[in-house]
């Protein structure tokens, strides 16, 4: 992990951690004078966010630990972990408080409000907007999902308290209590809020599509170096939020020395991760798809584009020494892959008898 990342990471969380200790004294104090469960279930959310916040330094501390034998791609996935347990302890926050709250429902208490309180309250939600903006931008810079999860979250509580607040408002005008109710609305939101980030890190931790515009951007640059005619396979692999390992096959004439690829292929890791910070590594295309080569290309494409499974066809090469002729092809998902392979290798073989043919199907990896 980068060193000024981590440091980055942990300031922040320390700064929530204060922050949120500060508002669970006032909120406490507050919530018991007032016999308010809605305040006092506001207060229980922001120790757990402080909590959240002190796991998110102890996850960071930990993934950061250079890599070793054991676990040679190093421990930044357990930044995703440390997301987890955060979800988990949002989760089972809700789920407590929504417990508590229906129990109000039906057993209402009466509430004292006062003045002090209610800006106690308005107080409280201004810190939270601002807690929640910093640790959201934070967490976009750094791209640590960790402190993302926990701005969301702030930014949540800050709704959260504005309806503690229009209770406070309701009883004190009116003397009508909506505490169980209102800690019921609360309860619900925290729970959707804890879904959301266990689902969001549970798909870093499966493997999602790579971003688009990441993936643009890396085949363009690659795709400006002389020599290179095409970027293909592109696979990203994330070892954590910062650090990332990547595969793809670049095309490049036949005509090409070992030696001149060497001096590409080399250019090209380097660049990427100067730009970058990926670590690629490049497999080779060999293209000759001139003379006759090119209309026997022009011909498979014709019958490849006319299957609409088919979303492209790459890595073409005619070989007259082995008779054989070589392309991948990238079809969709939602198709059976293996039979529209046999019936675009069964067209093909129609028109070209003598070659022997291979079809590689390719996975759908990236844009």
């Amino acid at each position: 992990m980068n060193y000024d990342r981590e440091k980055s990471i942990i300031r922040t969380s320390i700064i929530g951690v204060i922050a949120n200790v500060v508002l669970v004294a006032f909120k406490a104090v507050v919530g018991i004078f007032a016999n308010s469960i809605a305040i006092i279930l506001d207060a229980v959310n922001n120790l757990s966010d402080a909590l959240s916040s002190v796991i998110t330094i102890v996850g960071t501390k930990l993934s950061s630990k250079a890599p070793d034998k054991k676990h040679p791609y190093g421990y930044g996935r357990i930044e995703y972990i440390t997301s987890v347990v955060i979800a988990v302890i949002v989760l089972l926050a809700g789920v407590t408080s929504l417990r508590e709250s229906a129990v109000k429902i039906f057993e209402p208490q009466q509430t004292d409000y006062s003045v002090p309180s209610v800006v106690v309250i308005a107080a409280a939600i201004v810190a939270k907007i601002i807690i929640g903006k910093y640790f959201k931008s934070q967490g976009e810079k750094l791209n640590s999902q960790s402190l993302t999860a926990s701005g969301a979250d702030a930014l949540f509580d800050a709704i959260l308290s504005g309806g503690t607040l229009v209770t406070a408002v309701v009883s004190m005008l009116w003397g009508i209590s909506l505490e169980g109710i209102m800690g019921v609305l609360i309860s619900i939101i925290i729970i959707k809020s804890g879904v959301e980030i266990l689902t969001d890190t549970l798909n870093s931790i499966i493997g999602v599509r790579a971003d688009k515009e990441l993936t643009d951007n890396l085949k363009e640059k690659i795709n400006s170096f002389d020599g290179v005619k095409g970027t293909f396979d592109l696979t990203l692999h994330n070892y954590g939020p910062s650090k990332i390992m990547g595969t793809a096959h670049v095309e490049v004439a036949d005509s090409m020395s070992a030696k001149e690829i060497h001096r590409l292929t080399r250019r090209i890791s380097t660049e990427v991760f100067v730009e970058f910070g990926i670590v690629l590594t490049l497999g080779i295309y060999a293209s000759n798809d001139t003379g006759r080569f090119a209309e026997i290309k022009k011909t498979v494409q014709q019958i490849v584009t006319a299957h609409k499974e088919v979303l492209q066809m790459h890595g073409f090469y005619a070989d007259d020494d082995t008779k054989s002729v070589s392309f991948d092809i990238i079809v969709d998902f939602d198709a059976d892959a293996d039979d529209v392979r046999d019936s675009i290798k069964k067209e093909v073989s129609e028109k070209f008898s003598e070659y022997n043919l291979d079809i590689v199907l390719d996975s759908d990896y990236s844009d």
